[in-house]
C-alpha cells in the first residue's frame, strides 16, 4: 500500500516537472531513440531521392546556357534603342502635326475672315460710285441735298480706306499663317521620313532577333529532351526561384550560380557523394553539377 502511494507521488512530482514518461502497457517497448544513437543529419545541399547519370547533369548546364541566351535575346527585344526613337519620333510627330492643324486653321479663318473684308470694301466702293454717279449728273438740285451728298461721298471714302487697311492687315496674317503652314508640313514630312526610317530599322532588328530565338529554342528543345524528366523538372522550378538560373557548374569549389566558394565540410560531402547523385548549393539552393574542374 505504502509503495504505491509513494508511485502516485513520483508521478505527480513528475507532472509537475514536466519530466513525466507515457506509461506503456505490459509487452510494449518505448519508441524513444536509444542513448548514443544519433539522429540522421540532413544535408540541405543534396536532393535526396534524385539521381541522374553525370552526363545528364554536363547536358543540363548547356540548356542553362541556351536559357540564359534566350533571356538575352528578350531583354535585348525589349530595349532595342529603336524602342525609345520612334517613341520619341512619334511623340514629335504628333506635336508638329497638332500646330500645322492649327496654321491651317488659322489660313481658312483667314480666308473666310479676308473674303468678308473684301466684300465690305466693294460694297462701300459701289455706294461711293452710286452718290458719285448722283452728284456728276445733277440728280441732286437742292444745296442741302448736294452737301449732304458731298459730305456721304468723303465718308464713304474715309470708310472704304478703312477697310482696304483692314483687308491689307489680314491679308499679311493669312500669308503668315500660309507660310507657317508650309513650313509645318515641311517638318510633318522629316519627322514621318525619319520614323519610317526608324521603324524599319527596329523590323530589321526585331526580325533578326526573333530568327535567332527560334534556332535557339529549336536547339532548347532537343537537348532537354535527352534530360530525365525529373531532373529537368526541378531545374525548370529553380530557374523560376532564381532569377532565370536553376544550375550552375562547380567550379574550382565555388558556385558559379552564387559565385560563394564552398567550405570544407561541403566540399567533402559532394566529394563522398555518388557521382549519379544531384547536389544542391546550401548557399543559393541551385543544381550544382560537378565537371573535372570543380577542385574535387
Amino acid at each position: 500500500m505504502r509503495a504505491g502511494r509513494r508511485r502516485a507521488r513520483r508521478g505527480v512530482a513528475a507532472a509537475r516537472l514536466g519530466t513525466a514518461r507515457p506509461c506503456l502497457p505490459h509487452g510494449h517497448r518505448s519508441l524513444d531513440r536509444p542513448r548514443g544513437v544519433r539522429p540522421r543529419t540532413h544535408h540541405p545541399h543534396r536532393s535526396p531521392q534524385l539521381n541522374a547519370e553525370p552526363a545528364d547533369q554536363i547536358r543540363l548546364l548547356d540548356v542553362q546556357a541556351l536559357d540564359v541566351r534566350l533571356t538575352q535575346l528578350a531583354h535585348r527585344r525589349a530595349n532595342l534603342p529603336e524602342h525609345a526613337e520612334i517613341e520619341s519620333l512619334t511623340a514629335d510627330l504628333a506635336q508638329v502635326r497638332d500646330l500645322l492643324v492649327a496654321a491651317r486653321t488659322e489660313e481658312s479663318d483667314t480666308a473666310r475672315e479676308q473674303t468678308k473684308a473684301e466684300q465690305d470694301v466693294d460694297q462701300v466702293r459701289k455706294r461711293a460710285a452710286r452718290d458719285q454717279q448722283r452728284l456728276d449728273t445733277g440728280a441732286v438740285t437742292s444745296p442741302r441735298d448736294l452737301e449732304n451728298l458731298q459730305k456721304e461721298i468723303a465718308s464713304l471714302a474715309r470708310r472704304q480706306s478703312d477697310l482696304e487697311d483692314v483687308v491689307l492687315e489680314i491679308m499679311e496674317r493669312r500669308e503668315s499663317a500660309q507660310e507657317r503652314a508650309a513650313e509645318l508640313a515641311r517638318r510633318v514630312e522629316s519627322v514621318q521620313a525619319r520614323t519610317d526610317e526608324a521603324v524599319a530599322r527596329r523590323d530589321a532588328a526585331l526580325a533578326g532577333i526573333d530568327t535567332e530565338a527560334a534556332s535557339v529554342t529549336r536547339e532548347r528543345q532537343a537537348v532537354a529532351a535527352t534530360i530525365p524528366e525529373a531532373l529537368l523538372k526541378l531545374y525548370d522550378k529553380l530557374r523560376g526561384q532564381q532569377g532565370g538560373v536553376g544550375a550552375a557548374r562547380l567550379y574550382q569549389r565555388r558556385c558559379e550560380g552564387c559565385r560563394l566558394e564552398l567550405n570544407i565540410t561541403e566540399v567533402n560531402e559532394i566529394r563522398q557523394a555518388p557521382a549519379d547523385e544531384v547536389v544542391r548549393c546550401e548557399n543559393c539552393r541551385r543544381i550544382l553539377v560537378r565537371t573535372p574542374e570543380s577542385g574535387l
